[in-house]
C-alpha cells in the first residue's frame, strides 16, 4: 500500500483503535505520554515523522536541523523533536511554523516546548502537540544533533517514514513496517466497535454487549 492510501485510510479510523491495534501487531506501545497535548487545535495529524534530535549545550547556535528539514521536507510530513522530555523550553515557535506552513507540512509532535501560542493560532491554525508550553528559548541551551535519526518522543521511539496518528485523543507512532497491517486490524475494530454500541443500545445491556464482543 502506497505511502497516500496509508494517509488516508488512518484519516477515517479511530485514533484509539490504532494504539490498540500497535499493542498486538508491533507487540509494544506506540501512544505517548499523556503529556503530549494538543495546544493550538484540535485537529488530527496523520503523516510521515522526519525526526529531530536535540540535546544541551553551551552554545549559541539556532537549531539547523530542524530549520533544513522544515524547507527540505515533503509536503505533508510530520515534524517530530526530541529533546529528552526537558518541558522549560520551546523546540517550536511562531517562525518555524510559518516555513511548515509554507511547505504543507501536516503538524509538529514535540517531546518539549512551544510558544508563540497566540501567533499560531492567530495566523496559522497549525496543529502542534507538546509536552509542554514555554516562552524559553533552545538557543544557549539545547542544539540540534541530526535529523531523521530514531528520537524519544513522549516515551515512544520514533523513526523517520513511522506513520504519526494524532488528535485529541493522543498520539500513536505506527512503524512502517507494520503500517498496513495496523491500518487494516484498526478499521476491523472499528467496525465491530460500532456493531457492538448498536447492539447495546439496542438491548439495553453494556454486558451482552461484551459478552458477544468481548472487547471494552
Amino acid at each position: 500500500m502506497d505511502l497516500q492510501a496509508l494517509i488516508s485510510g488512518f484519516e477515517k479510523v479511530a485514533t484509539a483503535s490504532v494504539a490498540d491495534a500497535v499493542d498486538q501487531i508491533a507487540g509494544r506501545r506506540g501512544f505517548m505520554d499523556q503529556a503530549i497535548k494538543p495546544r493550538i487545535n484540535e485537529r488530527k495529524i496523520v503523516g510521515p515523522a522526519v525526526t529531530i534530535l536535540e540535546a544541551p549545550t553551551h552554545e549559541k547556535v539556532p537549531p539547523q536541523h530542524a530549520l533544513d528539514a522544515i524547507d527540505e521536507s515533503p509536503e505533508g510530513s510530520v515534524i517530530v523533536i526530541g529533546i529528552y522530555g526537558e518541558p522549560n523550553v520551546a523546540v517550536w515557535g511562531g517562525l518555524m511554523t510559518a516555513g511548515a506552513v509554507a511547505n504543507r507540512h501536516a503538524g509538529a509532535i514535540l517531546d518539549g516546548g512551544v510558544r508563540d501560542i497566540t501567533e499560531i493560532r492567530r495566523d496559522y491554525d497549525f496543529p502542534v502537540y507538546s509536552r509542554s508550553v514555554s516562552p524559553g528559548t533552545t538557543v544557549g541551551r539545547f542544539t540540534t544533533l541530526a535529523a531523521n535519526i530514531e528520537v524519544e518522543c513522549g516515551g515512544v521511539k520514533v523513526n523517520a517514514g513511522d506513520i504519526i496518528v494524532a488528535d485529541i485523543d493522543g498520539v500513536v507512532v505506527v512503524p512502517r513496517e507494520h503500517a498496513e497491517a495496523v491500518l487494516k486490524m484498526s478499521e476491523e475494530i472499528d467496525a465491530r466497535e460500532l456493531e457492538q454500541a448498536r447492539l447495546i443500545i439496542g438491548e439495553k445491556s453494556l454486558r451482552k454487549g461484551l459478552a458477544k464482543y468481548g472487547r471494552i
